[in-house]
């Protein structure tokens, strides 16, 4: 049984209505950071790890004053003219690769958090040269390399890390990961595109499904295609990361601004594509 069992059960028995918000908000936070124990060696002590986090250092406002492009890979992304973005510095995340034959280009950075993606595309992962992100949690499924950093990131613990080499929350989101990356990097423009903020496919937030065919999701069928294992969007989590997000850039005097093409996110300032060339 777990050490945790007496916290668990106080919360699950409490009367939620008899105790204020704030006082269960705390309770909540303090039960999370608890579960968030075990993962600390792993997240500071592994060799690996280390070595991400020394060479991080490295990566802080290498790109101050830029901008750059976070590619999302729903289908709105085969409405973009992506030729444009050739020159420019840019995110890709997830299975962005499968875009990288018809784009003529690769991204300039790679992101990769969710547990199954990263299992089930780790040999592609591998093989890609740019410098990617990925968790702790990949040192299952990837060998340690250069250009490859193993980030600690956590389910629970909402907050918006400004400094990558320490714990980061994931929001529901790859995106979300991005943009804490893109600001560590130094970013003080940043442009969504492709985050269509949109699913097809509907079910309970997280759970896990496979799929029995063609994605109609994202950009390629074959992106999530039949027999892939994958889990469904949060997306009023994501929501409350992305205004996190939003908050943090504006209080530093930047900004992240939403070009994607027919997108239904609402969070971030709107703007056309087109218009940025």
């Amino acid at each position: 049984r777990s050490t945790l069992f007496p916290y668990t059960t106080l919360f699950r028995s409490t009367n939620r209505r008899t105790v204020p918000a704030p006082i269960l908000s705390a309770g909540k936070e303090v039960y999370d950071g608890l579960k968030r124990v075990p993962n600390l060696p792993a997240a500071y002590l592994n060799p690996a790890r280390r070595d991400s986090i020394a060479r991080l250092a490295a990566l802080r406002d290498r790109h101050r004053g830029e901008r750059c492009f976070i590619l999302g890979n729903g289908p709105s992304l085969k409405r973009t003219d992506l030729s444009k973005l050739r020159n420019e510095t840019t995110f890709g995340l997830n299975r962005i690769y499968l875009a990288f034959p018809e784009m003529g280009f690769e991204t300039s950075y790679y992101l990769c958090v969710n547990d199954l993606v990263v299992e089930q595309t780790s040999a592609d992962i591998q093989r890609l040269t740019m410098p990617r992100f990925v968790t702790t949690r990949a040192l299952k499924y990837l060998s340690p390399e250069e250009n490859l950093y193993f980030l600690y990131a956590t389910y629970t613990g909402a907050k918006f890390q400004k400094d990558i080499r320490f714990r980061m929350w994931e929001g529901a989101t790859v995106t979300y990961m991005a943009l804490q990356t893109a600001y560590y990097l130094g970013f003080s423009e940043v442009i969504l595109i492709g985050v269509d903020h949109s699913f097809a496919t509907q079910g309970k937030p997280n759970e896990t499904v496979v799929s029995q065919g063609d994605d109609p999701n994202h950009f390629n069928p074959g992106y999530f295609g039949k027999g892939f294992r994958w889990q469904l969007p949060d997306l009023e989590t994501s929501e409350k990361a992305y205004a996190l997000a939003n908050e943090t850039y504006r209080a530093a005097g930047r900004r992240v601004i939403d070009a994607t093409v027919g997108g239904k996110l609402t969070i971030f300032p709107k703007t056309d594509y087109e218009s940025l060339f």
